[in-house]
């Protein structure tokens, strides 16, 4: 879940429609000065299904020990210095399952969305913050998801520059969607740099305003605008008094839309 706060509680976004978000971006993406990444079909499979293994949980949420919906929220986008709100094992166990079910379809796309998920679990995770006795499964974990990485992509004859630069573009979209999605209104650079047609890396920056519209810089969609959908569900505060309450309101909280407007500078 993905969690922004709203005045009388929280609008609520599942992690399978942030990843339908982030797929909308991606296929925006693409004009004079930047190219689309290829394979592009096996790119969109794996940034509109990466999350798919939030499905069950995100259909059953938690509270937080403090009373709020277990999610993803604004302090995790400029600096993810922790696993989310949930604990370490059912995350992993919740990745893993995401790569497994993609990768069963498109390998490809299931190599770049492993690559995503180490990179969560390593370079962008507060490794201290691991209970110690979490740390073993993390440590085999990761290991096994770099080892299937290899493995499969010398079988599919996979090049390593274009694993990265799928894996790279995926972590841009996702990092886009997670700030509209959590409204987050900050500046930031958004992850990794990218390469223009001319082979140099830029760095692509975002600035957020009101919660309905953000500026990109340099620009790399084709439109001079690019509208997307972010669908919520929103429930009250009251509503988190105890977690069957929480289930209730949210099962029965009408699916609504809101839409943002990405622009260029």
């Amino acid at each position: 879940m993905i969690r922004a706060e709203s005045k009388s509680g929280w609008k609520l976004v599942t992690h399978p429609d942030h990843a339908r978000v982030a797929g909308l971006a991606a296929e925006s993406w693409g004009n004079e000065r930047f190219a689309r990444p290829e394979p592009i079909s096996s790119i969109l499979y794996a940034l509109n299904h990466h999350d798919d293994g939030w499905l069950a949980r995100d259909a059953s949420p938690v509270l937080t020990l403090d009373g709020k919906p277990e999610a993803f929220t604004r302090t995790l986008v400029g600096g993810y210095a922790a696993f989310e709100e949930i604990d370490l094992p059912s995350y992993l166990q919740v990745r893993g399952a995401a790569t497994a079910a993609v990768a069963q379809v498109d390998p490809v796309a299931g190599v770049i969305v492993s690559m995503h998920t180490v990179n969560l679990l390593t370079e962008q995770a507060n490794l201290d913050s691991i209970r110690p006795d979490h740390r073993e499964a993390h440590r085999v974990f990761v290991d096994a998801q770099r080892a299937w990485q290899q493995q499969t992509a010398a079988a599919l004859g996979l090049a390593a520059d274009t694993l990265q630069r799928g894996f790279e573009f995926l972590q841009v979209c996702d990092n886009l969607s997670l700030i509209v999605c959590a409204d987050y209104r900050d500046p930031v650079t958004l992850r990794h740099s990218h390469p223009d047609r001319s082979g140099n890396r830029m760095t692509i920056g975002c600035r957020g305003g009101n919660g309905s519209s953000w500026q990109i810089d340099p620009w790399p969609f084709a439109d001079r605008t690019v509208t997307l959908e972010v669908p919520f569900r929103e429930v009250d505060r009251s509503a988190c008094a105890h977690v069957t309450i929480f289930r209730s309101a949210f099962a029965a909280a009408p699916l609504e839309h809101r839409v943002v407007t990405l622009k260029h500078v």
